[in-house]
């Protein structure tokens, strides 16, 4: 039976120097009140303190609440996740090269749980060769201080693979919904069903200890037994939280009874969004969805897409999915991405990766923070901001249709008028640069059946025999002086360079069921 122990108690059970996984994405999955416990034992007294700290995806709401939280010097000295750009006061010690950070493929992370509790070597995969992850190219090592190597180039049967190591697990720090006296979690109200039972299996079999947070507590025998996500006999203690702001279930709301199945929202009441650049972009990427898809959406711009999809009414057509684990509805945008207005069905985060790493999504709009002319993609570090590469590693090296999306330059301005697009400012910082700082996607390792796009608001590039190719340009843009003068690269041109077409820049559009063809839907 489990002990029901207060947020202090739990902090104070952390021994100095653990390896400590947590799991979820935004908010969901993370034990605020414990984390904040952790924070205030560490200044007091000292302890816990030198923790190695594992994480999936972004942990937190961008703001104070979150990995954040343990971003004090000295309580934790090494760090590992996918997306880190969230917690701001960790990424400040990253920075300051006063901890180790390594940022890895999600799907590499997310289901390496299972492989440390079933005490196996690591996980085996080719997701990352050729990118920042592959030891070749840094081992995915986020500043100078870092000389942990987690991760091993291997060749079997006669091909590449990277071997991402396995390592004892001394505490997993876990969120549900309710417990009963018994210690079964379930996740009711929870948008996300993470990877916390393979994290408590892990610790559980590293003769480690589980420690789960909670809103709600039930009497023993009273759940029902499918409900539970984390059986009792992997819960060593249980925190009932007595704040509900420790209890959110995204980043930005506390509670939205669509991402957890209570109810389905009407597509109605998702508000469209503002004709603008923005939306030029997103109709456009969305030109590129067919009936049937299974699709996937970014953070950010590409989110958007989802947005249009539901504007243009074509929702059933398609079934769109998060890598958290959501498959049908629609995606959310920040601030509670990673979460999806009334899904169809939402799997665990390991066994998304699973579909994912195996080819089952046929398209993916992602957002780039900039690209180079071997078609190379950045998102995980530019200049002073570390943010990781997410799933993103992943989606790319395993769907064959990839459209990466933004503007063309950093902090430029434009104006829509008469169906048409006018730069006013041309931006701060080129995003289309000789070579990107950090290969996030590897052009040189697309593989030949993969389609790339690159869509920004003036124009859209296709990697072609390797080769940046440009492909579209916008209505109302020059091309020597919006597009070309802009980048540190001459592209190809193509000899057939369309414009594209001018009702993407209306007010309203009702073009996307010319492309997506599927007069039945779902």
């Amino acid at each position: 039976m489990a002990k029901i122990i207060t947020a202090r108690q739990a902090a104070e059970l952390i021994p100095d120097g653990a390896t400590v996984g947590v799991g979820g994405m935004g908010l969901s999955g993370w034990p605020e009140e414990v984390a904040q416990a952790i924070a205030s034992c560490y200044r007091e007294t000292g302890r816990p303190k030198g923790l190695n700290i594992k994480q999936g995806s972004a942990m937190g709401d961008w703001r104070e609440r979150g990995m954040t939280v343990l971003g004090i010097e000295g309580l934790a000295t090494r760090w590992s996740g996918a997306h880190i750009g969230s917690a701001f006061a960790m990424n400040d010690l990253v920075r300051k090269n006063k901890m180790q950070c390594h940022c890895l493929p999600q799907g590499a992370i997310v289901n390496l749980w299972r492989e440390i509790a079933a005490k196996r070597p690591g996980i085996l995969t080719k997701a990352g060769l050729g990118t920042f992850v592959d030891p070749r190219l840094g081992g995915g090592k986020m500043n100078d201080v870092t000389t942990d190597e987690l991760v091993e180039l291997v060749t079997l049967l006669g091909e590449e693979y990277l071997l991402f190591k396995s390592f004892p697990l001394h505490v997993a720090l876990l969120r549900g919904t309710t417990a009963d006296e018994n210690g079964n979690v379930t996740f009711e109200h929870e948008s996300v069903i993470n990877e916390g039972l393979a994290i408590a299996e892990a610790a559980h079999n590293s003769g480690g200890i589980s420690i789960v947070q909670v809103e709600y507590l039930a009497q023993a025998g009273t759940l029902n037994p499918k409900d539970v996500r984390i059986p009792g006999i992997l819960v060593d203690y249980v925190v009932l939280a007595t704040k509900q702001e420790a209890c959110w279930q995204a980043e930005g709301i506390y509670f939205e009874p669509s991402f957890s199945g209570q109810l389905r929202k009407p597509l109605s009441a998702i508000p469209p969004i503002p004709l603008s650049e923005r939306k030029f972009i997103a109709r456009r990427c969305a030109m590129e969805l067919r009936g049937g898809d299974v699709v996937n959406l970014g953070v950010g711009l590409a989110t958007d897409v989802s947005n249009i999809v539901a504007e243009e009414k074509r929702v059933s057509y398609l079934t769109l999915t998060s890598e958290a684990g959501a498959i049908g509805g629609v995606p959310s945008p920040l601030p509670n991405f990673g979460s999806s207005y009334n899904p169809d069905a939402t799997i665990d985060h390991g066994s998304m990766f699973d579909l994912i790493d195996g080819g089952g999504l046929d398209i993916t709009v992602l957002g780039m923070g900039e690209a180079d002319q071997w078609g190379n993609v950045n998102v995980s570090k530019l200049g002073s901001r570390l943010t990781g590469p997410g799933g993103f590693i992943n989606i790319t090296q395993a769907t064959n249709r990839l459209v990466f999306c933004g503007t063309l330059m950093n902090k430029s301005k434009s104006e829509i008028k008469d169906n048409e697009i006018r730069i006013v400012d041309q931006g701060a910082k080129r995003k289309f640069v000789s070579q990107v700082e950090q290969i996030t996607f590897s052009g040189k390792y697309a593989r030949p059946e993969q389609k790339i796009l690159y869509v920004t608001e003036r124009c859209v590039f296709q990697l072609i025999n390797g080769k940046m190719t440009l492909i579209e340009i916008a209505p109302g843009i020059d091309l020597e002086k919006d597009i070309l003068s802009q980048m540190d690269f001459v592209p190809a041109i193509s000899e057939d360079l369309k414009v594209i077409d001018k009702s993407l820049l209306g007010e309203s559009w009702g073009g996307l069921g010319e492309y997506i063809k599927n007069e039945q839907g779902r």
